[in-house]
């Protein structure tokens, strides 16, 4: 599945990373602690954090992830979107808690 199909299925708004709206998903990885999500997030994965710093970019470029999913519309910095999109990581925000994206992802199939 591609991160626009996800776009489109969850409502999602598109804040940053336009440019990687073709990458495709095979897996969810939700987790705030960035060490931890180095150690055992996997390449391809949607990744669902509540963090908003520029690191969040670096961690998911990195992992190769297909994007970073913000929950509960929770803002993000400028630094954070202006870095997404030079690294061309898309980053999704929905109105649905990290739980509750998890479930209509895993609606999916993904």
């Amino acid at each position: 599945m591609k991160v626009k199909d996800i776009v489109d299925a969850l409502n999602l708004k598109v804040l940053a990373g336009g440019d990687g709206l073709d990458r495709e998903v095979k897996g969810v990885y939700t987790c705030d602690l960035l060490s931890w999500v180095m150690s055992h997030g996997k390449q391809n994965n949607a990744w669902i954090t509540v963090q908003i710093h520029p690191n969040i970019i670096a961690v998911a470029t990195l992992l190769e992830f297909s994007c970073v999913i913000i929950p509960e519309n929770i803002e993000v910095e400028e630094a954070t979107l202006n870095k997404a999109n030079d690294e061309k990581i898309p980053v999704l925000q929905s109105n649905l808690n990290a739980y509750e994206i998890c479930i209509e992802l895993n609606k999916l199939g993904v």
